[in-house]
Order: structure tokens, then C-alpha cells, then sequence
């Protein structure tokens, strides 16, 4: 969908590669800048004291793309970068704003050589207030400051991490659709602009149902365990063999009487306790109770083909294993295989968040060395061959 289309991403770690990586795999030549030595998440099993040999984290928000080492602390490397963004549709960046306006690779210092350009700026904190040039993970920026962690825990259950990159990937979204929609515009007018994104924007949108309850009530209720959920029968039960199962009703009081026929449970619609939804509220930890006891006794299997014949809303609670051969969401294309970097086979990965029926929306290529690109793209960039020796002998690109 994106043939044609060239993205110069001079960006690290996930956020932003993860734009990166969306737009490779729907078809566009995403030239990748990296530091001397790579991106830092090249080495993310490092950083956590493992030896593996492979780097799915680095894989999936990189592959097919091409990677240019360049030495941006040197005049040569900014230059080449300018020269690199001057043919460019679109340059997305999380480095900090400073340090992108002290190198003149601002909006301001890119456009003015390409007017059309799209720039696509991801931050932590955003590009204005007081805090714009700090730096932002997603378990400081997104999880943490915008009580994004404090509302997913449970009442009274201490701090605990997000898991690895989830706040990235959703601003990663964020950011790949704001760049098309600029495309769009520029389409019609001709003109580039300055695209913004940041984790703490992603996040107070992705929390939006309940920050649309805070901000308009002034206050929200807290997230709560098991036995004391405000639905009681919205919650999760545990079958006679083992597998936790999540049950959804739509409509609490119609959903109830097809759920207690589910279980073979009539006399729960005529217990006074739990006639209605505000009943079944009040005394909630002994619904709770009188439910669990009910799975206890049907395999997933059998609660499967129950609910289905109820034509409830219920979901099997995997584990990553289980979801990673789950068969539907095999057949959703939730999966995908990847070329390994040595030519010979595919492994498979996380697939991009949309599928094109029709079109070839699966990865471009493996993710690449560092540096494997960087004498053929500066080549097809218009320098000469002296050019790109001289920077590569000065180490202004390697």
C-alpha cells in the first residue's frame, strides 16, 4: 500500500521504530539512522543479563527495513542526515526536541529544505510545558505518570511494571496514523507539516473511558479484586480443569438468566439475593463463591459449548503460550512469518495491527546488521563514492 513512500526514521528503541516498522511492512522504504555501535535495543537481552542469541524485541519493530549508521555528533553526520531528510516524504524522530534544534534537525531546520516533508516527532512528555526535553520510557511517561499503572492495580496491591513495551506499541499506533493522515493532507495541499506524538498522550486516550469518567465526574472508582468486582458476574471463573475463562455479560439482567441456564443453575434467577443486577452488587463475594463453584465442575470445553449455545460474550484468559497457538487467532493473522537475516527460513512474530486483503502487508525483509545499508543508501542519496569514503574513514558513518 505504501510502495514508494520513504520514511527516514532517525529514532531508538521502540516507540518510534515501532511507527517505523508498521509502515515497512505495509510497503514503505524506512531508512533507518542509528548511532555509532546501533540502536541501544539491540542489545535489550543484555541489558536484563541474558545471553540469548536472537533479538525478537529489535526484530519486530525493525525488520525490513535499511540501516544507516551515522555519527551525528560530527557536522559530516548531521549534514548527510539533512541531505537524507531533503528527499524524504516523511522523517520520524524521538530524539529529544533540544537536541534536534541545537543540530538544526528541528521541523524548522527539515522543512524549510522540504516543504512536503512530514515530520513526525514522538516524545515522552510532548513538545511544550516545562518538561518537553525530559526523557520518557513508557514506565515512567505512559504507565506511570498518567495513572495508567495506579488504575490497573487492584485496590491496595502494590507498584507494578508494565510489560515490556505495551505503552510503546500503542503510541506507535498513534503515530503511524497520524502520518498517514498528514499524507492525506499533503496530498491535497501540497504541504508537509509537523506531526506530533508522545506516551503520555497515547496513554490518556488508550485510558479514555475512564479519564472521560474522571474528568467529568471527579473521581472514578478504583480497580478491584476478584470477589468484590461492582458486576459480579463480569469476572473471571476457574473450570474443572484448571483454565480461567472470562465472562462478559452485555445486558446484566437478560445475559444473567442465559448464564444461570448455562450452568444449570435456575435456582440462582430466583434467589432473592441475586434477582437483580443491584442485588447481585450487594451480596456479590457470595455470588461470586456460588459461580465458582459452578465451573469447578465443567471443564473449558464444556463451558465453551454452553455459552456458545447462549450466544454469551466469554473468552478462554490465556497465557501467552496458549494465545500463541490459539487457532483463531492464527486464522486473524495475528502472526506472521519473518525472514531471518541469514536468508535460509522464517520465524514467526507479531504482525502488524491491520491486515489488507489483497495486498502483501507481511515484513519486507529481515530486520538489518547495523550499517548493513549505509554506503548504498548514501550512494542513492547522490553522494559520491569519495564522499561516502571519506565519512566512513573519519567515522562520521559506518
Amino acid at each position: 500500500m505504501l510502495e514508494g513512500l520513504k520514511v527516514v526514521e532517525y529514532a531508538t528503541y521502540i516507540a518510534a521504530p515501532g511507527a517505523g516498522g508498521i509502515l515497512s511492512d505495509w510497503g514503505a522504504e524506512v531508512i533507518k539512522i542509528e548511532p555509532p555501535g546501533g540502536d541501544p535495543i539491540r542489545r535489550f537481552f543484555d541489558t536484563i543479563g541474558s545471553d540469548q542469541d536472537a533479538n525478537p524485541v529489535f526484530e519486530m519493530d525493525n525488520r525490513g527495513k535499511k540501516s544507516v549508521i551515522l555519527d551525528t555528533t560530527q557536522e559530516a553526520g548531521k549534514e548527510a542526515l539533512r541531505r537524507l531528510a531533503a528527499k524524504a516524504d516523511v522523517f520520524l524522530t524521538n530524539v529529544r526536541p533540544g537536541g534536534l534544534s541545537r543540530a538544526g534537525l528541528d521541523y524548522e531546520g527539515l522543512s524549510a529544505a522540504n516543504p512536503k516533508i512530514i515530520y513526525a516527532s514522538v516524545t515522552g512528555y510532548g513538545l511544550e510545558g516545562a518538561e518537553a526535553d525530559r526523557p520518557g520510557f513508557d514506565m515512567a511517561a505512559f504507565w506511570s505518570r498518567t495513572g495508567f499503572g495506579r488504575l490497573t492495580a487492584p485496590k491496595g496491591v502494590d507498584p507494578f511494571p508494565i510489560r515490556t513495551a505495551v505503552g510503546d506499541h500503542i503510541c506507535s499506533l498513534s503515530t503511524a496514523s497520524a502520518i498517514l493522515a498528514a499524507l492525506y493532507e499533503r496530498d491535497r495541499t501540497g504541504k508537509g507539516r509537523l506531526v506530533e506524538t508522545s506516551l503520555v498522550r497515547a496513554a490518556i486516550y488508550a485510558l479514555g473511558s475512564d479519564m472521560a469518567i474522571q474528568l467529568r465526574f471527579g473521581k472514578l472508582a478504583s480497580t478491584r479484586p476478584r470477589e468484590g468486582a461492582i458486576n459480579p458476574i463480569a469476572n473471571f471463573f476457574r473450570t474443572k480443569d484448571e483454565r480461567w475463562v472470562c465472562v462478559l455479560p452485555r445486558q446484566s439482567e437478560k445475559d444473567w438468566g442465559v448464564m444461570c441456564d448455562a450452568l444449570d443453575a435456575g435456582h440462582l434467577k430466583t434467589d432473592p439475593r441475586f434477582i437483580k443486577s443491584r442485588d447481585r452488587r450487594a451480596n456479590g463475594p457470595a455470588l461470586v463463591g456460588e459461580i465458582d463453584a459452578l465451573f469447578a465442575t465443567k471443564d473449558l470445553a464444556d463451558i465453551a459449548e454452553r455459552f456458545d449455545k447462549g450466544d454469551l460474550v466469554w473468552a478462554p484468559f490465556n497465557t501467552p503460550a496458549e494465545a500463541s497457538v490459539d487457532p483463531q487467532l492464527i486464522a486473524a493473522g495475528c502472526y506472521v512469518d519473518t525472514p531471518l537475516a541469514s536468508g535460509e527460513g522464517t520465524f514467526r512474530a507479531p504482525a502488524a495491527p491491520a491486515r489488507f486483503h489483497g495486498a502483501d502487508d507481511a515484513p519486507k525483509g529481515p530486520s538489518p546488521r547495523p550499517g548493513q545499508h549505509t554506503a548504498g543508501v548514501l550512494a542513492g542519496a547522490g553522494f559520491s563514492a569519495d564522499e561516502v569514503a571519506a565519512m566512513l574513514a573519519s567515522g562520521a558513518a559506518a
